[in-house]
């Protein structure tokens, strides 16, 4: 048995692997300007004569690609580390409204910002998108010591999204015109416009993040089996659960602050890469989780380019529709589940 979960682990990560690598070439070769294979690797080797392809591949098709594949992996473990959290396969920074309160004061941070001419840099943003991910998790933990059932305070986070979001248009709308559109293209959720530098800014934080969670997959196993025998096993069960907010909280700023709220990611490629996989053990579960997000939001980012090319619609649309239908199938799945105990 063993044996064939191995197999079968290994076989799963490589078809990942593969699908990846697939999704990210063909981000970098397709758009509105036609790419040949041949001119897409001289421009990545530095060895195409080619000026313009040069441009367009280095400069706006990498940055977006690592930005997808960072960003998507970043929030399907932020999902995964929630809903380990939680107890729930439906929780996550998007349902939660922790990606929602974190564009809230990223929209606030550069309102204001931008009214006197200043620009926030990637730190800035990443640390506003943090403080709203914070507020936004702790009015959670408050309700779920009031409201004992969890489709309660599922619905109480759906509700925090809604207030945050109508807080945001507000924002978005008392902006100077010059910066309505952007605030506006970046409220929707998107990963054009990133470049190099924010590239590798996302890659420190969110590998760094993700590395946390990898090491502490054991501890997180533990707690999956219950908080008593996650005590009988060693684990500090406070500062496990400050672990798992704090680093839940980094990552879904991280894709707030760069791409805006991507939703049902979180939700739906953790419930995948569990049904895939046939486990729910964290340390498998955090790196499927992972590359399994960056398979997903390059996917979805090539279709948002394409299927209206040259007009480019947002993130979240393509995210929702092929991510809602997997969470009204986790919601079944786990109601089932309850019902048949």
């Amino acid at each position: 048995m063993n044996r064939k979960r191995a197999v079968r682990w290994t076989v799963c990560f490589a078809f990942l692997v593969i699908i990846a690598a697939v999704f990210f070439f063909m981000e970098l070769l397709i758009g509105s300007a036609s790419l040949s294979i041949n001119e897409v690797f001289g421009a990545l080797t530095g060895s195409g004569d080619d000026s313009a392809a040069r441009t367009i591949v280095n400069d706006i098709r990498l940055p977006r690609a690592l930005a997808a594949a960072l960003l998507g992996g970043a929030l399907s473990v932020s999902g995964f580390l929630l809903q380990s959290f939680f107890n729930n396969p439906i929780a996550g920074p998007y349902v939660l409204g922790i990606s929602s309160c974190a564009k809230l004061t990223v929209a606030i941070s550069m309102t204001l910002t931008m009214k006197y001419g200043i620009l926030l840099n990637s730190a800035e943003m990443v640390g506003a998108a943090f403080i709203g991910s914070l507020l936004s998790m702790g009015a959670i933990l408050l309700l779920s010591g009031k409201v004992r059932n969890m489709a309660q305070l599922i619905i109480a986070g759906v509700m925090i999204g809604y207030i945050c979001s109508a807080l945001t248009e507000l924002a978005v709308t008392f902006a100077d015109d010059a910066n309505i559109v952007n605030l506006h293209n970046w409220s929707m959720g998107s990963f054009s416009g990133i470049n190099m530098d924010n590239v590798k800014v996302i890659a420190l934080i969110v590998l760094t993040a993700v590395s946390a969670a990898f090491i502490i997959s054991k501890p997180m196993g533990a707690y999956q089996l219950g908080e008593s025998y996650a005590k009988n096993m060693g684990v500090n069960i406070r500062h496990f659960r400050v672990m798992l907010i704090l680093l839940s909280s980094i990552l879904s700023a991280c894709v707030t602050a760069f791409a805006g709220p991507v939703s049902f990611v979180g939700i739906a490629v953790p419930h995948l890469v569990k049904s895939i996989f046939g486990t729910a053990k964290p340390i498998i579960v955090i790196p499927a989780s992972f590359i399994g997000g960056a398979v997903f939001c390059l996917i979805c980012d090539l279709i948002s380019r394409m299927l209206f090319a040259p007009v480019e619609i947002s993130i979240s649309t393509v995210t929702a529709v092929f991510g809602a239908p997997v969470v009204i199938a986790a919601m079944l799945s786990h109601r089932n589940q309850k019902g048949s105990v």
